[in-house]
């Protein structure tokens, strides 16, 4: 994760790790990684192996609890190393 970090920190005005996202009476999950530059958030889903069907259940709900229009979903695959947007 640190790697992506690293290539992904000139992107963005801010980025933010393991960010914990909170409801009214408990932590409902964390975010792995989330990217905003201006009214864009970008959210990133880190796994070591390529288990897209987690990434994009586990987006999906992110993108949902958001509730915010410019939210795009990324999945990123550690044992390929590559990045692909997912499509909630």
């Amino acid at each position: 994760m640190k790697k992506l970090c690293k290539s992904l920190e000139d992107r963005y005005d801010v980025l933010y790790t393991h960010y914990p996202f909170y409801g009214r009476k408990c932590k409902l999950g964390e975010i792995d990684i989330v990217g905003i530059k201006g009214k864009h958030i970008h959210v990133y889903e880190v796994k070591c192996s390529p288990r897209i069907v987690k990434a994009r259940k586990q987006l999906s709900r992110i993108k949902r609890l958001l509730k915010h229009n410019q939210v795009k979903t990324f999945f990123y695959c550690g044992a390929s190393n590559r990045i692909m947007e997912v499509m909630v």
